[in-house]
């Protein structure tokens, strides 16, 4: 188990209590503002965000104080790195590149797209804290078509482009998830295929691009792990929805046992494996899932099929659960260390269910390439969901210490 100090912080901070019990921090040198609402404007003219939460950060040249503020940033525990829509970048930032002076970009797979466009190097803040990573590598997301193509073996298999707006479903995406960088140690391989290097990044000499073996310090990097303190985790803190289709606003807190507004206190912890997962047990015979998660960015609970579950899906749209009556479910959350937890939650008809904003009981199916569970931002209202990276030693990071906490 990854054991964690209580230690005493700088800086005052303050809390509220929700209806739902949990209690969110408003303020401390640690805290961002978080928001679920429906979306930037370009976003709400399409449908609008629904279970998305937002906030906003600022960067800069690196070293410099030409810095810009960025808002509509999502905030996603399910993956490591920041990711800016081109469109919304007004600040002038370096590339970074490889050894022959070729720039480094990154094809990124979602579970609904890819996301393809160059790596730079930006000094990173966010509003309100003093939390500060320097030299960040971040992709570019390439919606204006200013940079080489996307090559085949990017596009090849994937669901479409999440290089747009609507795909990327915010100006930025903000990874603080279990990882410290979105790749590691597999990217750093020379050799590609099944067992060797993903082939995430490429350089495009003369306009051809080839996957790139690259260090682990060239990757995308979870921001947090980057502080100087308060850099081993963070926390999303968010009320219950009182209306669906509403706004909540809650925060999140970087560090975890680094201050005094950052203790587990109460919280159940679940180590992960190596990639991040646990396992879920559901139904009457309780029927083990392995290679489930917790995801802030997903805008809803994700789990099995009608095989598995009985639960009817939408006529129009058969990836999403169309019950005749909101259903009240639970399921039981197991660690590597043992601990479980059950989980209450709620799955309504999506055809009547608003479109954006915060809606606790939106769900739909996962079963490729199995079945499995994916908590997404429903899962997070009413609770403080701890989000713990992975540990270093001698520099590199290891696959342990890695969990989440409710």
């Amino acid at each position: 188990m990854f054991l964690l100090a209580q230690l005493a912080g700088c800086g005052g901070s303050s809390s509220t209590s929700t209806p739902g019990g949990n209690t969110i921090t408003t303020s401390g040198s640690n805290v961002a503002a978080l928001t679920v609402n429906s979306g930037p404007p370009e976003l709400q003219s399409a449908g609008g965000a629904l279970n998305t939460g937002f906030m906003s950060m600022s960067l800069c040249a690196p070293g410099t104080s030409t810095c810009q503020t960025v808002n509509f940033v999502a905030v996603d525990t399910g993956s490591s790195g920041i990711r800016i829509l081109k469109s919304n970048l007004s600040v002038s930032l370096p590339n970074e590149t490889d050894s022959s002076g070729n720039t480094i970009a990154e094809c990124n797979q979602f579970v609904d797209g890819f996301t393809w466009g160059p790596v730079q190097l930006a000094d990173v803040t966010f509003p309100g804290t003093s939390e500060t990573a320097s030299s960040v590598p971040i992709q570019i997301v390439d919606d204006s078509n200013s940079f080489t193509g996307a090559p085949g073996s990017c596009t090849n298999g994937s669901a479409g482009s999440d290089n747009n707006i609507v795909g990327l479903g915010a100006y930025a995406i903000l990874g603080i998830g279990n990882f410290r960088q979105d790749c590691g140690l597999a990217c750093t391989l020379t050799f590609f295929g099944p067992s060797g290097n993903p082939g995430l990044y490429y350089t495009c000499p003369g306009g051809v691009c080839n996957p790139v073996a690259v260090s682990i310090a060239q990757q995308l990097q979870n921001p947090v792990a980057m502080f100087a303190t308060d850099n081993n985790g963070s926390i999303i803190e968010l009320p219950t929805v009182s209306t669906d289709g509403g706004t909540v606003n809650g925060s999140v807190v970087f560090g975890i046992g680094t201050q005094t507004n950052n203790g587990l206190g109460n919280a159940t912890m679940l180590t992960l494996d190596s990639n991040g997962l646990m396992t879920t047990l559901f139904g009457p015979a309780q029927t083990a899932y392995p290679g489930s998660f917790i995801d802030a960015g997903s805008n809803g609970i994700f789990f099995l099929d009608t095989a598995t579950n009985g639960i009817p899906t939408c006529p129009t749209n058969p990836s999403l659960y169309c019950p005749s009556t909101t259903l009240n479910l639970q399921a039981t959350n197991q660690g590597l260390n043992g601990t479980s937890s059950v989980v209450k939650f709620n799955i309504g008809n999506a055809e009547t269910l608003p479109g954006s904003g915060a809606v606790s009981e939106f769900g739909g199916v996962f079963d490729v390439p199995s079945p499995l569970f994916d908590f997404g931002l429903p899962f997070f209202y009413g609770r403080n969901v701890f989000t713990g990276i992975e540990g270093v030693s001698n520099g590199q990071p290891t696959d342990t210490g890695q969990f989440v906490a409710y």
